[in-house]
């Protein structure tokens, strides 16, 4: 939050308070017009040093050129920051001492000694009200206690002088605007100097208990002349000018002068509502500016934009320049300020930042029709009704039916004032077949029996080995010997497949030689099975031996004769749950007899 207190800028400074010399340096408090030049400088306040903080000597050969002394007490807790307003052609520098006693500066507790090549227009401690980030010539915020004492040096580096102004900021002055500044540093009869708006009344008054009469005077800047016929103890105000009152009294007549200094109210212009698609995520407030200021001096105007009429109007929580929209209608509040004097404003103006609603793909992107179904709706089933929608078929209807594989082009349009915004989405419509079971690759291994199913087509399927819970993988690891049932089902609804399996655990090879290791060759897993039969085969497709549940395994003898060496195969049947036998299927598995 960056809250201005004042700023205040004489075109012709010759008329504004300014003292070179620290020992005299102007006091200066809330409500204070802080403006004026350098034509020259003082005594050296530095002892002929050669630094102080980051200033060093200048062209002078000492530390100050042209320079310009101030001094305030603070009356408030909290941050504390200024802001110097200068010609961008030239260069200026700051210290800021914390004392009561110009003989014991010390170091400064802020400080700027850096040139202006980028032409800045502002220079200081806090921020730049402009709202840059990058000014190398701000200084960290202060913070500060009430009753604290700083003296402020301002000098002119470059002898190029069309003179300053300063504006104090920071949120003293929104936990204390009236008296953030101590006011009786000042001693004064007309009180410290004013600035004001061109439509203020401001009256002087010296009313003093002992006066005999009153004359008025005014300094245009070619010194005092007496204003005829005002003899009152109050004077109206009406023109920026440097006035002074005597008092004359019995005791001895009393002078006291002070400053007064009209800023000319700027104009907010009216500006036009704004309309948006919704995919322009920010908009860029200061392209505005020009819009709101006219014909005003964009360098004498500082424009600020907000979310609520009161933060307009107080100056506070200006938007950021780069404003993130959203969809419907916003409001925009429009705060126009003088740098001369930021209690110079007008917040008369608003405008709408108008942003169509956001087209989203809120259905499928693709569509899946079965082959057993004619055709399939496609697009959005639930339409906004401030939307038009425009197919690739040339149909207009926010969903239509199809019967060809395909990708479909969608384009939604909405407008908004004369804007037309519109997205292009794709929808494609994929023909699913039911699936089909092709093969089913089983590894027989008795420790570790996997499956692996095999389909027609390479579908959106999950997969299902008796009761267990679907998988997205093909593949049964650990599966025990026996039948299962594999099924294969079309996560788009087009239908399911099933498969009897028989899964058997062997030995790959037996050794018939009578150790009693190994000399037996079975299968495991027939005991699951309704009446198996196990036929044992040569190699070229003898039969050499038939078990079952009863006889389950093979000494390697044929009608009583040692078989050799070889590979033999084997085929499982059994019966299924209709009484009729079947032949195991994906079994064709072999096994060795080895002497």
């Amino acid at each position: 939050m960056r809250f201005i207190l004042f700023l205040f800028l004489f075109s012709n400074f010759s008329v504004a308070q300014i003292s070179p010399d620290c020992s005299t340096a102007i006091p200066i408090c809330n409500n204070t017009p802080v403006n004026s030049g350098t034509d020259n400088y003082g005594v050296d306040d530095f002892n002929g040093n050669a630094r102080s903080g980051c200033l060093e000597r200048t062209t002078s050969g000492a530390i100050e050129s042209n320079s310009a002394w101030y001094r305030f007490r603070t009356s408030a807790t909290g941050q504390l920051g200024f802001n110097i307003s200068t010609d961008i052609a030239e260069d200026w520098d700051f210290a800021l001492y914390k004392t009561n006693d110009c003989a014991a500066l010390g170091e400064p507790v802020r400080c700027n000694f850096l040139d202006n090549d980028d032409q800045n227009s502002f220079l200081g401690v806090g921020e730049d009200p402009t709202g840059a980030t990058n000014n190398v010539q701000y200084e960290e915020w202060l913070s500060v206690v009430p009753g604290e004492e700083y003296y402020l040096l301002i000098n002119n580096f470059s002898n190029i002088n069309s003179g300053f102004s300063i504006q104090f900021s920071g949120d003293i002055f929104i936990t204390n605007p009236y008296d953030a500044l101590d006011c009786t540093i000042i001693s004064n009869l007309l009180g410290p100097p004013i600035a004001a708006c061109e439509s203020d009344f401001i009256m002087l008054d010296a009313a003093t208990s002992d006066a005999l009469s009153y004359e008025w005077y005014r300094n245009d800047g070619s010194g005092y002349s007496q204003i005829i016929g005002e003899v009152n103890a109050t004077l109206n105000v009406l023109n920026s000018s440097a006035y002074r009152v005597v008092v004359n009294r019995a005791a001895g007549n009393s002078i006291s002068d002070v400053q007064v200094s009209f800023t000319p109210n700027p104009i907010a212009n009216p500006i036009q509502d704004s309309y948006f698609c919704f995919d322009d995520l920010t908009f860029e407030l200061n392209s505005l500016d020009n819009e709101v200021l006219g014909t005003q001096d964009p360098k004498a105007y500082l424009v600020t934009y907000h979310a609520t009429f009161t933060e307009a109007v107080t100056g506070v929580n200006s938007l950021a320049n780069s404003h993130i929209k959203a969809a419907g209608t916003e409001t925009i509040y429009v705060r126009v300020s003088s740098f001369a004097n930021p209690k110079c404003y007008d917040a008369s103006q608003d405008f709408q930042l108008i942003v169509s609603e956001q087209i989203v793909q809120d259905f499928p992107e693709t569509v899946y029709l079965c082959e057993a179904i004619s055709s399939a709706i496609i697009g959005d089933d639930t339409p906004n009704a401030n939307f038009t929608y425009a197919w690739s078929t040339g149909e207009n209807t926010p969903t239509i039916s199809v019967t060809d594989s395909g990708v479909y082009t969608l384009v939604i349009t909405t407008t908004v004032g004369s804007l037309v915004c519109s997205a292009s989405f794709n929808v494609a419509l994929v023909i699913s077949k039911s699936p089909k079971i092709t093969g089913v690759r089983i590894d027989d291994l008795q420790a570790d029996n996997s499956v692996v199913v095999s389909t027609e087509l390479a579908g959106d399927y999950e997969y299902q080995l008796d009761d267990e819970p679907y998988q997205s993988s093909p593949q049964f690891n650990t599966v025990l010997p026996g039948m299962h049932t594999i099924t294969v089902n079309d996560l788009e609804g087009c239908g399911i497949a099933t498969e009897t399996i028989v899964v058997v655990g062997f030995e790959r090879f037996f050794t018939p030689n009578g150790d009693g290791i190994n000399d037996i060759w079975s299968v495991s897993g027939l005991a699951t099975l309704d009446t198996p039969i196990l036929l044992i085969f040569d190699r070229y497709g003898k039969l050499l031996q038939q078990l079952n549940s009863s006889q389950t395994g093979w000494d390697g003898f044929y009608n009583g004769i040692q078989m050799p060496a070889s590979d033999y195969w084997f085929q499982l049947s059994f019966l299924e749950t209709d009484g009729s036998r079947v032949t195991a299927k994906y079994i064709n598995n072999h096994f060795s007899l080895k002497r």
